[in-house]
């Protein structure tokens, strides 16, 4: 089982391994959240653009377990990037999730969607349709908002440029950078960085998304064998080790039971893991350069 429990740089405990519920349907991510926090889970992750913040809040609160004893994460969407409507966001997801308040709130994307317009608008050719809102100006308003409603803030998807850019006008650092992370996908100087200036990072997608090539992969397979768990419990397991943060997403119960038994790899097999991007393609699933047209992570 991982209670593994790491620390935020507010001095916050944050349980290491959550679980995700991106692409959970409503319908079904009540159960999973029950399924989850039944199974020993204390961290759940989701966000507004999610469309299942009130399912996740209603399962969060009709748990058994006290409210103070999980960790809820959720994420200011790209809409509400205008300073003054940085706290709307948050009033949204809180009044969505009904808590009182949220221990980590991230900014979704470094990048502002102009508002009004639906959650995701797009021209003509598919672009979408940004503001002209800078993501040290949507910091700022997310550093003045209420401590009692908000534990901590952080960021997602920030890579290293982004992150200095944002030091230099940050009062507070930020408490977490979420961004994708498994073997095709290591991003070992963005660890680096984010450990050496004390900002949490959490692993999205750590098992490479849905059809992840990964779940096949020969490699990840044999070591799987090896310890008679999934390929699943295997990558959750190697970035538990990496230390930080790991948020895998599934409705199905037995899965989410699996995922939490995680196992503890000894070093050749950490390494022959860490060795997987080294000898084949980088491939970053999430990549908004596929949906929006936006270079979010400059590799266009």
């Amino acid at each position: 089982m991982s209670n593994k429990v790491l620390k935020l740089n507010t001095g916050a405990p944050i349980p290491a391994l959550g679980l995700g519920t991106w692409l959970s349907k409503p319908e079904e991510v009540y159960d999973a959240v029950i399924t989850a926090i039944k199974a020993g889970y204390r961290h759940i992750d989701t966000a507004f653009i999610y469309g299942n913040e009130k399912e996740v809040g209603k399962a969060i609160r009709e748990s058994g377990v006290p409210r103070s004893e999980i960790f809820v994460t959720t994420k200011l969407w790209n809409t509400f990037h205008r300073p003054e409507d940085v706290e709307k966001g948050l009033e949204t997801s809180l009044s969505n999730l009904g808590l009182d308040y949220i221990d980590l709130y991230l900014m979704h994307w470094p990048c502002a969607f102009k508002p009004g317009q639906g959650n995701a608008p797009k021209d003509e050719d598919g672009k979408a349709l940004l503001d002209d809102v800078d993501f040290t100006e949507t910091y700022a308003a997310m550093e003045k908002l209420d401590k009692n409603k908000v534990r901590a803030i952080g960021v997602s998807n920030f890579n290293i440029d982004k992150l200095e850019k944002l030091a230099k006008t940050q009062k507070i650092v930020p408490a977490a950078n979420q961004v994708e992370l498994h073997p095709l996908l290591p991003q070992d100087d963005l660890v680096k960085y984010c450990k050496d200036h004390n900002i949490l990072i959490t692993a999205y997608s750590p098992l490479g998304s849905s059809n992840s090539p990964l779940f096949k992969h020969e490699v990840v397979s044999k070591v799987a064998e090896k310890y008679k768990v999934s390929t699943a419990q295997i990558l959750i397991s190697w970035g538990l080790k990496r230390n930080y943060s790991v948020i895998p997403k599934s409705v199905t119960a037995s899965r989410i039971k699996s995922n939490f038994q995680t196992v503890d790899l000894n070093e050749e097999d950490f390494e022959t893991l860490n060795r997987v991007s080294k000898e084949e393609k980088v491939q970053r699933i999430t990549d908004p350069y596929n949906f929006w047209k936006v270079d979010v992570f400059e590799e266009h």
